[in-house]
Order: C-alpha cells, then structure tokens, then sequence
C-alpha cells in the first residue's frame, strides 16, 4: 500500500516539475510590454524573448530524452530542475536584452532535460497498464492546463510586482519539484547501451533547430521568400540525413524504424497538429481577449480558467474512452471535435456572449485536445522499447513542441496578413499623425492603445477599423484552425485502417492498444 501512495505522490512532482517548464512557453508573453519599457526592447528582440526558449527547447528534447536513457533518468531531471531554478534567478537579474535573451535560451536547454524525463518515469514508474492510462492522462491534462493558466499567473504576478517577478516564481517552485523528486523518484536508466550516439545527437538539434527556426522566422520574412524556403529545405535535408545516419548506427539515439509503424506515425501526426490547433488557440484568444475585449493581462487570464479545467475534466474520460473503442480512434474522434469548435469561432465578435458562446466554444475545445493528448501519447509509450523510453518521449514532447511552433507562426502569419491588409485601406480614410498610423498597422493592440489616446469621433473609427480588422484574420486563422484538425484527423483515421495483413490476425490489433513496456531496474 506504502509503495502505491509513494508511486502516486512521484506522479504528482513529476508533474510539479512538467508544469514548471512547460508553463514558461506562455507566462513571458504577458509581460513582453513591461520588458519592452524596461530593457528598451524593439519587437524584433521581444520575439526573440519569446523565441530563443522555444528554439533551444525544441531543438534538445531528442538530446535530453537520450541522455535520461543513458545516464539515467532521474539524474538528468534532477540536473535540469536545478539548472532550470538557477538560470531563472539570473533571467531576473538581467540588465540588458542579450542578457535576457541569453536567460531564456539557458531555460529552453534545462527544460529539454526535464519535460522529456518526467514523461518516460511515468511509463517506469506505472507498468500496470489501467494506472499507466490515468497517469498519462495525468501528464497530458497537466500540460494543456499549463498553456492555458499561464497568462493567469503571469497577470496576477504583473499586477503586483515587476516583470522580473515571471522568473522569481520558478526559484521556489523549482526547489518544491527538486524535493519531490529527489525523495519520491528511484533511480533508473536502460542498462543496455551502445556507443554514444554522438552524429545523431548532433543531426537531430542542427535539423530540428533549422526547422523551427525557420518557421518562427516565417511570419517575418514571408513563407515563400528563398530566406524561409531555403532554411526548411536546409533542416529537411539535415533531418534526412540523421534519418541515414540512425539507420546504419549500432545504438541509434532513437529508432526512427518505429515511423514505419502506422499505429506510432498516426499518434505523433495528431499529437503534432492537436497542439499545433491548441497553441494557436491560446495565441488567438489572449489577443481576442486584450484587444477586441480590452480586457487587463490578469482578466484575460481568468477567462482561459474554463478552458484549462475543462481539459483536467476531460482526461480521465478521455482514457476510459480510449480503453473501450480505441486509443487511435479516441484520438481521431478529438481531432474532427477541435476543428468543429475552431469553426464555432467564426460567430466572435465585439459583442460575443462570454458565458453563452465563448465559454461553450473553449469547453469543446478542451474536450478535443484531451481526447487527442492522453490517448495519443499513450499510443507513443506503448509502441517502444524500456530502453528508448526516454528518446521516445522526446519524440512525443518534439510533436508537441513543433506543432505548437508551427500553430502560432502559421496562424499568426495568416493573421498579421489579413489583418495589415484591413487596416492599410481603411487608414487611407483616416486623417491621422504618422506614429498613430505606424501604431495602428503594428498590431491591433498598439492600434487600440492608439485610439484610446485619440478623442472623439476619428478615435471611435480607429479603433473600430483595428478591431474588425483583427476579427477578420481571427475567422480566417481560425478556419485554417479547424481544416488543419480535420485533415489530422482523416489522416490518422486512414492510417489507424488495418491493412489486408492485420484484418486477418486479431491478435495483432487486439494487443497494440495496450503493449506494455516493461519495468528497468
């Protein structure tokens, strides 16, 4: 009974140290205005505030996950954590944007370390399959809660304190998670290991790395300039050739055979495009929020509340689900779900009921990326080997980590497109002083500021014109959204059919729902 409380308690500070990473990708966005009046921050160096985290973290999940493997799994969260709470003090401390920026790229490389550990200790941790389902439900709810709750956090800290307190608040934080850890977790690793795979490790974070870089870069210098083309067509390549170099290495850093299995490539594609769906989501909705709403960092935060309970409702459901019709199909089922309630946010407008449209749109939402996220990512465990459980977690945390790139580079360009369009020819009406004018086509957050600060009739239409305009590349991204959740979801819908082969073995796709992973010592 003891070891059945401890093993539950270890569940609840792995998750601990998952929310402190995973929280960081959203609580700076908050505060990128106070950094900007602080540290003198043009956009380009607030993107690259947000960006090098991002950039670092995808980058190294792959590394992080097979150092765990090796070296052992609880050794390298611990290190990660107690980089994670050090460099956080130095972010606070940061006196100009390069030190800032430095900060930020630190986390992005202590947080590969961590997020990938906690997800394969779950797996070590829990090999009764019932109680692995709700683990991983456990995890995945506690990531999409994390996006969610992020603007809260950081809203209230910013209400009382300055920019620097977003930091602050991982140094206790990370000490509680260092605790748990320490005390809750056993040690493990694979004790099987080959020669260190020194050309994978490199290969994966130079492709990975290109390719994320281009797509944050994208919204920037266009999706089909030779700059943006030429980086994706550089990473792929790279990508390809750790591809080559997996396949004929003794003890590869992960076994890319694996996407050979239809059941693996199906969850990491809607594990990929879930996430891409829901960070756009939350990219989308805090900007809805502050603008077209015009409410403070702290209430927009409390609005996205519903969305973040709703998924830690939905897990557990989500995995009774999936144990009954299928993991695959659960997934899929969550998928077409996420695009209908993306296509729900066509009705948003100035005037939209919170309670009557908005909090029933985000609760149908959360429901399709619970149904995507726990099955899913039980669909990945449960198709590797003890050995690359570790490099097999990255890869589900590089799916997440990707699609959520691309869901706010994609949408955000698509947005900012339609947007500056709008606003370009409804300006043209507008007698206004040029820094107004530069205001208004920056964004529609410096469009609103600027027309709060402009009386009478031409501050009315100012911000009306920015409003609709943001609104109008609000339904299209959204519409975009939803397309991309509905083509994951045929997409995997197709490759989860069983081939002529597996129709006639029962067997075969009887136990792959559920194929443990055995337990390491």
């Amino acid at each position: 009974m003891r070891s059945v409380v401890i093993r539950w308690l270890g569940l609840a500070a792995l998750c601990f140290a998952e929310l402190l990473v995973f929280l960081d990708n959203t609580i700076v966005n908050v505060a990128l205005p106070k950094i900007s009046m602080d540290l003198g921050a043009g956009t380009s160096g607030l993107q690259l505030v947000v960006d090098m985290y991002t950039l670092v973290f995808a980058g190294l999940l792959l590394t992080g996950g097979y150092l765990g493997d090796r070296f052992g799994r609880k050794t390298v969260l611990v290190i990660g954590i107690t980089g994670f709470a050090v460099v956080s003090a130095l972010a606070t401390l940061s006196a100009d944007l390069g030190q800032l920026i430095a900060a930020r790229a630190g986390l992005g490389l202590f947080a590969a370390l961590v997020f990938p550990a906690t997800l394969a200790i779950v797996v070590i941790l829990f090999d009764n399959l019932k109680e692995r389902a709700i683990a991983v439900a456990t995890w995945a709810a506690v990531a999409g809660i994390a996006a969610a709750i992020g603007p809260v956090v950081g809203g209230w800290l910013l209400d009382h304190y300055s920019w620097g307190s977003i930091f602050w608040i991982n140094v206790p934080a990370g000490v509680v998670a260092l605790f748990g850890v320490a005390a809750l977790i056993p040690p493990n690793k694979n004790p099987d290991v080959g020669r260190f795979d020194l050309g994978g490790v490199l290969l994966s974070m130079a492709g990975i790395s290109i390719v994320v870089y281009s797509v944050i870069e994208a919204p920037n210098h266009g999706w089909l300039t030779a700059r943006t083309i030429g980086g994706l067509v550089v990473g792929a390549a790279v990508i390809a050739g750790y591809v080559v170099w997996e396949n004929r290495f003794s003890s590869p850093l992960f076994d890319i055979r694996l996407f050979r299995d239809r059941r693996f490539a199906a969850a990491a594609l809607l594990m990929t495009f879930g996430m891409f769906a829901l960070m756009g989501f939350v990219f989308l909705m805090t900007q809805y929020f502050q603008g077209v709403k015009e409410f403070s960092p702290l209430e927009t935060g409390i609005r996205t509340l519903p969305f973040a309970i709703a998924i830690a409702i939905f897990a557990g459901p989500s995995m009774w689900l999936g144990s009954k019709t299928g993991e695959g199909r659960t997934a899929v089922i969550g998928s077409f779900i996420m695009a209908l309630a993306f296509w729900l946010t066509i009705r948003y407008d100035a005037d939209t009921s919170y309670w009557g449209v908005i909090v029933p749109v985000m609760v149908t939402l959360a429901a399709g990326v619970a149904l995507v996220s726990g099955p899913a990512t039980f669909m990945v465990l449960n198709e590797l080997s003890t050995g690359q459980v570790g490099a097999g977690s990255a890869v589900n945390d590089t799916s997440r980590e990707l699609g959520g790139t691309l869901g706010v580079a994609v949408l955000g360009s698509i947005l900012a497109s339609v947007y500056s369009g709008k606003v370009n020819a409804g300006l043209a009406a507008i007698p206004l002083p040029q820094p107004t004018h530069d205001a208004a086509t920056n964004s529609m957050l410096t469009g609103v500021q600027a027309a709060r600060s402009i009386p009478g009739p031409i501050g009315t239409k100012l911000g009306g014109l920015v409003k609709d305009a943001f609104l109008d590349g609000f339904h299209v991204a959204s519409l975009v959204a939803g397309g991309v959740a509905a083509v994951a979801a045929i997409a995997g819908w197709l490759l989860l059919r069983p081939s002529p082969q597996t129709r006639t073995n029962h067997n075969l796709t009887d136990t792959s729902e559920t194929k443990p992973a055995s337990p390491v010592s």
